[in-house]
């Protein structure tokens, strides 16, 4: 789990907060607050699982928004915490990759409004992501899974996705 930062059109600060799950590389939950805070952490934990079973583990840096709260609701829920060291986010890799991903294929692209605004275009991209984004990791595969198609299939066709801002491609029959 992570924080990044984003700036809004009238330079307010909005947080955005990801948890990732290491095995698929999918986005088990994202949210957005202007003010962070340990309950409100602690609360998304809770609103990421809640019919799944926990994770073991919980992976996080040293941000000062985990405060006692935070860590007392996760040891609640039978999640360890594994802390990475001081200043080092290649401790934490695929969250990491997966912020500057999300920077560099959407907000680096768009001006956003505000915390509405941020959700829709994070909810649009996270379609993107789990459904049509290649991972090298993944064997070329998506978060989700897809369908190999061969040839025989028909003409490649683009579907934008994003707004236009990436596509997925499917063969279709003409």
């Amino acid at each position: 789990m992570d924080f990044l930062v984003v700036p809004t059109v009238t330079f307010r600060l909005l947080h955005v907060l990801v948890l990732l799950r290491h095995d698929r590389r999918s986005i088990m939950h994202v949210n957005v607050t202007q003010y962070p805070t340990a309950e409100w952490t602690a609360q998304q934990v809770v609103d990421a699982f809640p019919w799944d079973e926990v994770p073991r583990y919980l992976l996080r840096d040293r941000d000062g928004v985990y405060g006692r709260a935070f860590s007392k609701r996760v040891r609640g829920l039978g999640i360890e915490e594994v802390k990475t060291a001081p200043r080092s986010p290649w401790q934490n890799p695929y969250v990491e990759r997966f912020n500057g991903t999300l920077r560099r294929e959407l907000l680096d692209h768009v001006i956003v409004l505000g915390e509405r605004h941020l959700r829709r275009l994070i909810g649009e991209y996270l379609s993107y992501y789990h459904e049509a984004r290649c991972h090298l990791s993944l064997d070329k595969d998506s978060p989700h899974g897809r369908e190999v198609q061969t040839p025989e299939r028909g003409e490649v066709v683009a579907f934008p996705m994003v707004g236009g801002l990436h596509h997925r491609y499917e063969r279709r029959a003409a």
